[in-house]
């Protein structure tokens, strides 16, 4: 895969020779320019072909969020800035990573390798070396950070408002997207909606009392517009 050419925009010369420094150290980053004005490095994305932009949000003339609604989709973001409170705001708008400074090399390198891996996955958040074989993990953004979930490990999902929590066997991951978007992500053969609020995994179910399931522990109710899709499921099982 070629590399990612990245733009570096940030208002403080030092930040920015920090992170062109890092960005010199990863072999599939190709630094394609610098700036400290904003609205020139929307000129930068536009003209150059840019992949990836390195972009602090506290900026004179354009904030960094005002710089992602103005970009759209013609580059991948990781946020660089010294305000954890700007998180939310970041993965709301779809940024691959949000990095606070400083910012360690060891960190910056692991940014970096998630934009590459959504670049290599033509944008799915579920990432797969094969596309033959079916997945056996996704990422999922979180507030802070993507996270890999095992799907062997998910017992069922809950939708709450604009947000999802994945249950696992470990642990409960709460991630900024719709239902609906998580179920299309999912093999259809391993997960299945069983109500506006709740998809589950086959594997995990322990028993099925009328419209009841036992899972993991806690029950979940299966809804009347998605009981006979259900049980033709678990039928063919």
């Amino acid at each position: 895969m070629k590399n990612l050419r990245c733009l570096i925009i940030d208002d403080k010369p030092l930040a920015i020779d920090i992170l062109a420094d890092y960005t010199g150290k990863v072999p599939f980053l190709e630094l394609v320019a610098t700036t400290t004005n904003p609205i020139e490095g929307l000129k930068i994305v536009r003209e150059q072909n840019i992949d990836l932009v390195f972009l602090d949000i506290q900026m004179p003339e354009l904030t960094g969020m005002q710089f992602i609604k103005i970009a759209g989709k013609q580059c991948k973001i990781i946020l660089t800035t010294a305000y954890a409170e700007y998180a939310l705001d970041g993965f709301e708008h779809d940024v691959v990573d949000y990095l606070l400074k400083p910012i360690a090399f060891e960190r910056f390198y692991r940014a970096a390798e998630k934009a590459l891996q959504l670049a290599a996955s033509g944008d799915k958040i579920n990432l797969r070396d094969n596309p033959d074989k079916p997945a056996e993990y996704l990422f999922v953004k979180t507030e802070h950070r993507i996270q890999k979930v095992d799907l062997k490990d998910i017992v069922f999902i809950e939708g709450l408002q604009n947000y999802i929590v994945i249950n696992t066997a470990n642990e409960r991951v709460m991630s900024l997207q719709s239902l609906k978007k998580m179920e299309e992500q999912l093999p259809p053969k391993e997960f299945i909606r069983v109500h506006k609020s709740f998809i589950i995994s086959l594997r995990h179910i322990s028993s099925i009392e009328r419209s009841r399931i036992s899972i993991g522990g806690q029950v979940v109710p299966v809804g009347d517009n998605y009981r006979d899709a259900f049980y033709k499921l678990v039928d063919n099982q």
